[in-house]
Formats: structure tokens, sequence, C-alpha cells
């Protein structure tokens, strides 16, 4: 599966552009956008192994231009190679075993996919934070992005965007690559920084759940 956005303005080609440090902004005029190169990722879990490669940000200042906007375009391919087979339905509740969405299955009726971005207004976005964020959980019932996704953020808040989503009924690879797509974040007067997630969960009688972090970055 793959996303495309379609950036306006002049936009950012491979060749001729400058990449810093890990988090560092390119130098340049005011207004700019601004290229930021994410590491890649790798995380082991029972049955699945889930990846993130080619992970990059442009950002820049909102069209709204009211210093309290900026925009994220951003891109990575994301797979879990699943060599279990999936088995059993998930249920609406996370109740106790035997009940219904037993081993803190989430809503939807299939194992799944499901990556994103967490997007926070002067919040530092580490573990701490995640978990005040999910109370223990990534919600994958979060909303998805169509063209491009438009947030509201106060101070302290931290919110969770869902890109995509893919149901995994049967052993094999999955893929989610998504390039330039747009979160519009407003209301956020202080710094804002964003880190990218992707969850693997499978259910079923050999339960798991395993979720992949991308490293933090700033969106200004």
């Amino acid at each position: 599966m793959k996303i495309n956005r379609i950036r306006g303005g002049s936009g950012v080609c491979g060749t001729g552009v400058a990449v810093l440090a890990l988090g560092a902004l390119v130098a340049g005029t005011a207004g700019a956008d601004a290229f930021i190169a994410l590491p890649d990722g790798e995380r082991v879990g029972h049955g699945v192994t889930v990846k993130r490669t080619g992970e990059h940000a442009v950002v820049s200042p909102s069209m709204a231009a009211n210093g309290a906007g900026r925009v994220a375009w951003v891109s990575a391919n994301v797979t879990a190679d699943v060599t279990i087979t999936p088995e059993g339905e998930a249920g609406p509740n996370n109740g106790p075993s035997g009940a219904n969405g037993t081993n803190n299955s989430s809503t939807h009726g299939a194992s799944q996919l499901n990556t994103g971005y967490i997007i926070g207004c002067q919040v530092s976005i580490g573990d701490d934070a995640i978990s005040a964020g999910v109370s223990g959980g990534i919600d994958l019932s979060g909303f998805s992005v169509g063209g491009s996704a438009g947030i509201e953020l106060g101070p302290g808040e931290v919110k969770f965007v869902q890109l995509e989503k893919k149901d995994i009924e049967k052993a094999g690879v999955f893929s989610i690559e998504y390039q330039d797509v747009e979160i519009e974040v407003q209301g956020c007067v202080g710094y804002a920084q964003a880190r990218a997630y992707t969850v693997v969960e499978i259910i079923g009688d050999h339960y798991s759940k395993t979720t992949l972090y991308g490293a933090p970055f700033s969106i200004g």
C-alpha cells in the first residue's frame, strides 16, 4: 500500500538538499522549507519483525501565517514480516480472559498493521509523554488521513494521527508506504514535536502487540 501526496509550492528534490544531523534543520531564509532526515528503525516481537525505512520530513510554515501553525510533510516505508498465523477474532472490549475482546485486543476484528504520528505541543515526546497520552497502549481507533490532517494543539497536549492501517489475515510481509503526507498543526504557539509510531497487533491465542517508535523531530 502506497500513499502519495503532492505538495504545493516549489517542492523538494533529493539532489542538492543538505541533510544535517538528526533533528537539525537546514539553514536557509526565513519561511523556507526545512528537510529532516530520520534514522531507520526495527523492532522484533513475538512472531513479527517491524521495520521503518527512508523516513524523512519537510517542515514548512503554515499557509495561515498566524504564528501558531506549521506543516510537516512526512514520508517513510513501513513493513511487518509476520511469521505466525493470526487466529481468532477481536471484539470491542478489552475484557478479562474468556470475555469479548480478550488479551487486550483493540476494536478492530482482525490482526492489524497500523502506522501514524504522535504530535505534541510544548512537550518532548519521550516514553513518558507516550505513556501519558495513550494510558498504556496506542489507541488504534484514531482518525485516518484523507488528503491531509489538520489538528488543533494547546500547550502540553499530545495527539495521535493515524496515517493508514492494513488488516493481517495470514502470515507474510505487509507494507505501507507514504510520501509527502501533510500534517498541519494549528493553535500551538510554542514549539511542536512529532514522532512516528507503528503498531502490529496479532489477535487470537498467540496474542502480541509490537510497537516501533521513530526518532522525535521538531516541527517548529
